[in-house]
């Protein structure tokens, strides 16, 4: 087994920088980092949040997802009798469109 590795972590606030030295683990096949509920609520994670890993200037990167936007069922239960619009003409048919 190889030697475990200390990662130092940094979280930025508005005023100040903080710095959590955690240790890289071996989780079955793959490393994992514990990230301290400090840093992840600086971050907006929580646990099931899914994040970007990547490599930038020698640096291990993990940045959240943006969370998707409305999804086709919400959209259409927020239509109504009142707010459906009526038929709508597109003109004439062209190419070898078949309605």
């Amino acid at each position: 087994m190889s030697p475990t590795r200390s990662v130092a972590m940094e979280c930025e606030k508005p005023d100040r920088r903080h710095f959590v030295r955690v240790r890289v683990q071996k989780w079955g096949n793959r490393l994992v980092l514990r990230i301290p509920k400090l840093l992840a609520a600086h971050a907006d994670m929580e646990e099931g949040t899914v994040v970007n890993v990547s490599v930038s200037g020698g640096r291990l990167v993990a940045a959240p997802v943006p969370r998707r936007g409305a999804l086709l069922k919400d959209l259409l239960d927020e239509v109504t009798k009142a707010n459906l619009h009526g038929r709508v003409d597109t003109g004439a048919q062209a190419g070898r469109e078949a309605w």
